[in-house]
Order: C-alpha cells, then sequence, then structure tokens
C-alpha cells in the first residue's frame, strides 16, 4: 500500500493536475481510503469469523440490494459506460466489490452444511449455481465483466476444493461456453475487444488503443526502468494509468527488477493466505480462508494478463496497488478475516 500511494501519485499527478488542478488529487484520496481501510482491518480481524456463518444471509441479502439499488438511474451513477456506483461526496463506492467478500462467505457456510450432499451435485450445488448465475447476471446490468468473472472463477474454484462431482466441472464448461457466445451476441463491442486482443494494431486508435500504449510503456523498462516520476505513456497517452494500468506504468519505471517485487509481495501474501487455509479444522474456515485468497490472486492474475495482453481488457484493477477505494477496503477486509481465522484455528 505504501508502494501504491508513491505509484498513484507518479502515474496521476499530469492529468490530475490537468482536471483538477491539483496534481494530488488521487493520492489524497486514496491515503484517505488507506486509513480507513488499515482502521478496518484491525477492527474485522479482532470479529471472530464465525459471527460471519450466523449472519451470511443478512450479508448476501443486503449486498444483492444493493446491487439492485445502484442500477437505479439516480441513485446510481454512470462511470466509464457502466451504472455501478454510489456517489458520495467527491468518492465512488461500488457495491459490485463487497458482494464478492459476500457470495464467499455464503458459499463458505453453504458448502460446510451441504458437505454431504456434494457428492450429487444436482442437490448439492445447483442451489448455488442458482444464487451465482442470479449475483452475476445484476452485475453484468451494469455491466462489469470484470467482477462478475472473478465471482464466478472464485466459487467455482470452492465446489472444485470441496469435492463436488467432477461431471459438474464438463457441464459448466459447456454451459459456460454457450454463456459467453451469448453476452458476445447481446453487446457487440465485446467481440470488439477480442478482435484488439487478438490483433491491437488492427483498431490503433480504437479498441487496441489501451493495449498497445500499455505495452508501450512496458517496453521501454528494460530491466531497471527509466526512473521515478519519469514515465511517459502516463502523459496523455496510456488511459487510466493509476487504475486498472497501474502495472504498466511500475514496469516502465522501475523496470523487470520493479515488477519482481510486486509479484513476490502477491506471492507471500498467497502463500500465507493457502498456509492459513490448510491448516483450518472447520470446515467453513477452510472454504472461507480459500475462498478469499483464491479471489485475490485470481484479481491479480486478470490484471497482470490485460496489461501485458494475455486477455482482452476486463476492467480489473490490481488488490492493494490500483487507485479505488472500493477495491481497497474489500482487500483489506478480507486480509482481516483471514488474520482473525489464523488467530482462531
Amino acid at each position: 500500500m505504501i508502494i501504491s500511494l508513491f505509484m498513484i501519485y507518479s502515474a496521476s499527478f499530469i492529468w490530475a493536475n490537468y482536471k483538477f488542478n491539483n496534481p494530488f488529487k488521487y493520492v489524497i484520496n486514496q491515503g484517505i481510503f488507506s486509513i480507513i481501510g488499515i482502521i478496518l482491518l484491525f477492527i474485522i480481524s479482532k470479529i471472530d469469523y464465525k459471527l460471519y456463518y450466523k449472519k451470511s444471509n443478512i450479508i448476501l441479502l443486503s449486498c444483492i440490494i444493493l446491487l439492485i439499488l445502484v442500477l437505479i438511474p439516480g441513485i446510481g451513477v454512470v462511470r466509464n459506460g457502466s451504472r455501478s456506483w454510489f456517489q458520495i461526496a467527491s468518492f465512488g463506492i461500488q457495491p459490485s466489490e463487497f458482494t464478492k467478500i459476500a457470495l464467499i462467505i455464503f458459499t463458505s457456510k453453504y458448502l460446510e452444511k451441504s458437505n454431504k450432499f456434494l457428492k450429487d451435485y444436482k442437490k448439492g450445488v445447483f442451489p448455488i449455481l442458482f444464487i451465482l448465475l442470479f449475483l452475476f447476471g445484476l452485475i453484468m446490468l451494469e455491466p462489469d465483466f470484470g467482477t462478475g468473472m472473478i465471482i464466478v472463477t472464485t466459487i467455482i474454484a470452492m465446489l472444485f476444493i470441496s469435492g463436488v462431482n467432477m461431471k459438474f466441472f464438463i457441464f459448466l464448461g459447456i454451459i459456460g461456453i454457450i454463456g459467453i457466445i451469448g453476452l458476445i451476441i447481446i453487446a457487440p463491442y465485446r467481440m470488439d475487444r477480442i478482435t484488439s486482443f487478438i490483433n491491437p494494431w488492427s483498431d490503433p486508435l480504437g479498441t487496441g488503443f489501451q493495449i498497445i500504449q500499455s505495452l508501450y510503456a512496458i517496453g521501454p523498462g528494460g530491466l531497471f526502468g527509466v526512473g521515478y516520476l519519469n514515465s511517459r505513456q502516463k502523459a496523455f497517452y496510456l488511459p487510466e494509468p493509476q487504475t486498472d494500468f497501474i502495472f504498466s506504468i511500475i514496469a516502465e519505471e522501475f523496470g523487470i527488477v520493479g515488477t519482481l517485487v510486486i509479484l513476490l509481495l502477491f506471492a507471500i501474501i498467497l502463500i500465507r493466505g493457502i498456509k492459513i487455509s490448510l491448516k483450518q479444522t472447520n470446515l467453513f474456515a477452510k472454504y472461507l480462508s480459500f475462498g478469499l485468497i483464491f479471489q485475490l490472486i485470481v484479481q491479480v492474475i486478470m490484471n497482470l494478463s490485460v496489461v501485458i495482453g494475455l486477455i482482452p481488457v476486463t476492467g480489473v484493477t490490481l488488490p492493494f496497488m490500483s487507485y479505488g477505494g472500493s477495491s481497497l477496503l474489500t482487500s483489506l477486509i478480507g486480509i482481516g478475516i483471514l488474520l482473525n481465522i489464523s488467530k482462531n484455528k
């Protein structure tokens, strides 16, 4: 998070000065959320995780209500083409971010209670699958495909480790392919993203612009980078350099060495999270800790894959690093729950 504050300033000060006449606009906002997040992390690490087991239905229902409210014009705010925000003063709150944790909590309880039915996926899995598809549908109405895919991937991974019959995943794969085709038919711009992903230079000033500018940032970074604050791509070339593409600026300014430091820090979080999960004898704690750490790492992998051109642009932030209060708070809440599980094993 400390690295993040320095990098958000570096990535955003030119744009912030141009748009708000204040080069510190974004870094101040992120600093406020960082302080709130640290306080939240400390408080949540003291709350017994078993409380979430008792309140999982209420937590999930609250998030469903928020997801519905954000779709109502006048209540939800449109940013970058998505109605997925509540505006509070100069800050934006994204309910789909908090839904990720709510659904992981609910699924962990469901898997713990339904453990003996999981081999029969018709009895054990379809109820949670129905809830998952319902929430995915609400998130896609915003639309927020990136967050939707993180949620789906995480819940499927949780079902996999719980011992669900393998036939279910074959069935799920077929449904997933049909669903992706359907989403492309409904919104043709997604096919444009896929086309630009395959060959960004087919439309260098349109759908391919972001990924091309990202690669132009990463390329010159070399081994040690061009130096802090010396990135060229943040100067009105690379869109959203402080959010989804902050890793590109890190690569440009600090090179391969800088990116490896960031990857090492994420690897430490992943290893510690998995160790916490493996040590649990309580099934709810095991599923919850796994879901939280898996969701975090899937988001990291998706963001980095977009930045280096491995998958189409999805609009997913880099946890702890990208500018964005909702993403940061969600990540810190997840870590707070993990810390409490670790203390109470």
